[in-house]
Parts: structure tokens; C-alpha cells; sequence
């Protein structure tokens, strides 16, 4: 896929898993690396680094993809605060998830998946994803999360 599109959509691409379970929600997504101490408010998940592209979104049920962390080691325990909180990221998608995002991600069950066979810029802020990080999988458009299994399924229309 060296021309920068994506091809896959409900098909899924492929991503390496870093924790386990499903998420879906709109994607949030920043070119820049993201840190999560000093950068989201841990009750309300309002992105408040000043000068961030992120600065006044709010990562509460978003499918949140950025290339990296950064920063302090404290950023995992703002990500499970985050989820302790209720207002956690449906999921992660990363190019690289080092320790930090991926200790986080850990301690707040939060679904999370690196390397995707895409580059990270072909999705769009609004679109709906499930990130299925038990298979490694991304679906993209217009799917859910469904029956016991929680397996993605693609949505009924009406």
C-alpha cells in the first residue's frame, strides 16, 4: 500500500494487538504524539495541553489514534484514571505503542492496537471504527459492536 490509500474498509486492516478486547466509537485523530499526563483532564477526558491539535476535544468513547506517546510514566495511570473515571478512549490505534500507552491501555482495559497496515493519516476525525484488538483487526464505515461475542458485525441500515 505505498500510495497512502486505504483500500480495506469492512474487510478490515491489520494491526499487531497490544491489550485485548473490542471498541468502537468516532475517531479522534492527531498527527502528533500524545501525552496523556499534563495533557487530559482524568475526570472529565477533555484534551487540555495548551497548543496541542487535540486542545479542547474530549477523548470520553472516541477511537483515539496518534502515532506515539510521550512523556511522563504517569501517563499510564491517567489512562486507567481515565477508564476508572468513565471517560477513557473506546480504544487506541497507534503507529508504535510504547510502555507508557501500553501500560495504560493494560490497567484500563482499554482495546489497543499498533502498526496498522494504513498510515494513520487516511482516518478521518468522525468516522466510525471498531477496533477489534483480540484479532488485530480495524473495521471501518458503518459497524458495531454486537451479541454476546461482542464480534464486529456490519450495521443495519434504518
Amino acid at each position: 500500500m505505498g500510495n497512502g490509500q486505504r483500500t480495506a474498509d469492512r474487510e478490515g486492516i491489520d494491526a499487531r494487538s497490544i491489550t485485548n478486547g473490542r471498541g468502537a466509537g468516532e475517531v479522534l485523530r492527531s498527527s502528533e504524539p500524545v501525552s496523556f499526563y499534563g495533557a487530559v483532564d482524568i475526570d472529565t477526558g477533555e484534551f487540555i495541553e495548551e497548543g496541542h491539535e487535540l486542545e479542547g476535544e474530549n477523548v470520553a468513547g472516541k477511537v483515539l489514534i496518534f502515532p506515539r506517546g510521550k512523556g511522563s510514566t504517569v501517563g499510564s495511570y491517567v489512562l486507567y484514571g481515565l477508564a476508572s473515571n468513565g471517560v477513557a478512549p473506546a480504544a487506541i490505534v497507534n503507529e508504535e505503542t510504547e510502555t507508557i500507552v501500553a501500560t495504560g491501555a493494560i490497567l484500563g482495559e482499554i482495546p489497543c492496537v499498533d502498526g496498522p497496515d494504513v498510515p494513520l493519516s487516511t482516518f478521518e476525525d468522525g468516522e466510525r471504527v471498531v477496533v477489534d484488538a483480540d484479532a488485530g483487526r480495524i473495521l471501518v464505515g458503518e459497524v458495531t459492536v454486537s451479541d454476546s461475542s461482542g464480534a464486529p458485525e456490519p450495521a443495519e441500515d434504518g
